[in-house]
This record gives C-alpha cells, structure tokens and sequence, in this order.
C-alpha cells in the first residue's frame, strides 16, 4: 500500500505562538502526523497524546488538556492541521456561567461618603466556592469596564464590607506566563519561571462600588490585601504567594492608588496579550506594576529544584 503523502506546512509569519510556546513547522509536522496515526482517536485523545510528547504539564502534575486542544483547534481553523470530525458536542460550563446573574435588587446602593476613619470596621470575606461568589460576578459585571472574570487554575476571590455592604472586590490569579516587564525585574531564568511562576499572584479586578466616596479607601485597601492574601493562598493552595502584580490601562486610569500603596510602575506591556497567536498587537498597551510581598523574593522566584 502506497503511503499516503503530508504535504509540508509552510512557514508562519509572523511566527504561531500560545502559551509562552512558539510552535515551529516542525510541530505542526509532528501534530499531522500523530493524527493521521491516530484514526480512531478523539479530539480529547490526541490532545492528551500531545500533552504526554511535550511534557506538557501543570504544577500538579496533570496534563494541559484544555490549553491544548484550545490550540489544535486553533491550528485546525488556521489551515495547518486537520482534526477528526466533534464526536459529541458538549455544554460549556464557561459560556453557559459568563454572563453573570444581575445584583439583587434591593441590594443598598445609596452613597457612603465619609472619611476613612468614620467608615467603622471591614470585613473580609474570601469568597470562591461560597454562597457570595455570586454576588461577586454580579457587582463586576455590573460596575467594572472589564465585566466580570472567569479564572482558571489558582484563583482566589474577596469581598469587602463595610456595616455589612459590599464595598469593593478583589479578584486574583495565576499569572501571564511571559511577561517582558516583570521577567527582567525579577532577573529570574525561563526553567525558573516555569518552576515557581505560582509564587505570583495577578490582579485581574480591583473595584470600589461607585456609591462609595472614601478618600484613600483604595490605597488602603491594596495595603491590607497584600497583608491578608498570602496566608488565605497558603490555607487554600498550600503555598504562599511572594509577588503581586497587575495591569494598568493607562489610557483610561493613572493608577494612582497603586503607586500610592507603592506598587512599582516596571514598564509596558506590547499589546499582544497572553495567549496571541501572532506578533501583531491585539490590545490596548498596559502599564504594568508589581509589589514585592517579601525582601527575598528574587531568591525565592529564581530557585530552581
């Protein structure tokens, strides 16, 4: 039987990239001829074969299954690869869970405008997997310019009250993989990165309830979180976090109450964002800032196994 012959793929320009991952033409050689290998494999199944030759695992140890099949079939609609025909169409948990319900309606949202000394006692509520977390997704979605967020892999979220109303959230998260700014601050190497970007926590949402005028509130509060964040991610992960960083659009904000809780202004970001595939900016430039939790933590970020 004559082999059936795989044409070449030709170069990418501007080079593929997902994930920190530049996917070479060899790649693609080797991803066509797994599924032409592989006949009677799923889509699920060649994702979990691909995983296993790449060594592409998370810090727990289990596979990047959904990292991966989110690329295959990237490349499928790019033209590079061809998947085998969807055997079973599935719900997505994440569409079906993206539009946040509205906030209760008689939620109190008449003004809180006072000083910060008068504003009484807050409290702290770390709230994923708890009966607020709703209530979370619904003030973001419903006050914040960016929406709600759906994180993945470690995340944590915080409500804070003051006299028992939501005042502010914070939403937190594993990292970008790659990040020029910070990688060069942190001097750490790419096998460092790999091993301890858990060590860093990311700011994907910070907001305060626009009913609440409180001069210096948010500077505060960033003060507090950095204190109370690390032993609420070791209680739940095991771990502590020793770095924090975030994103500043600065076009739409100046970042005041970041750099008055000192976070450190470390650069720009290239618009591209996390998971491009292409060199081509694709979103707004970004300030990016970060906060040592630690004095060590370059030690701690740059050791290796």
């Amino acid at each position: 039987m004559q082999a059936t012959a795989h044409p070449e793929p030709s170069p990418a320009t501007p080079p593929l990239r997902y994930r920190g991952r530049t996917i070479t033409d060899n790649d693609i050689t080797f991803l066509r001829h797994l599924i032409a290998e592989s006949p009677g494999c799923s889509r699920r199944k060649l994702s979990e074969r691909v995983c296993d030759a790449w060594g592409w695992v998370q810090q727990n140890g289990t596979r990047c299954d959904m990292v991966c099949r989110s690329l295959m079939l990237l490349l499928h609609r790019a033209g590079h690869i061809e998947l085998p025909p969807v055997r079973r169409q599935t719900l997505n948990n994440v569409v079906l869970k993206r539009r946040a319900a509205p906030a209760p309606a008689d939620l109190d949202r008449s003004p809180i405008e006072t000083s910060f000394a008068d504003l009484g006692p807050l409290e702290w509520r770390q709230v994923r997997r708890t009966p607020d977390e709703g209530l979370f997704h619904s003030l973001l979605a419903e006050h914040h310019y960016l929406g709600s967020v759906r994180s993945v892999g470690e995340h944590l979220k915080f409500l804070v009250l003051a006299g028992g109303r939501p005042i502010a959230c914070f939403a937190w998260s594993s990292p970008p993989h790659k990040l020029n700014p910070r990688d060069h601050f942190i001097g750490w190497s790419k096998a460092a990165r790999d091993h301890n970007r858990h060590l860093i926590a990311y700011n994907p949402r910070f907001l305060i309830m626009p009913w609440v005028k409180v001069k210096h509130l948010a500077s505060h509060l960033l003060g507090h979180m950095a204190r109370v964040l690390p032993a609420e991610w070791q209680r739940v992960y095991g771990h502590k976090v020793c770095y924090l960083e975030t994103f500043v659009d600065c076009e739409r904000y100046p970042g005041t109450c970041y750099k008055a809780a000192n976070w450190l202004v470390l650069g720009k970001t290239t618009g591209r964002g996390n998971n491009a595939p292409t060199y081509a900016q694709t979103k707004s430039i970004k300030e990016v800032l970060g906060y040592p939790l630690t004095r060590d933590f370059r030690k701690q970020l740059a050791r290796l196994p």
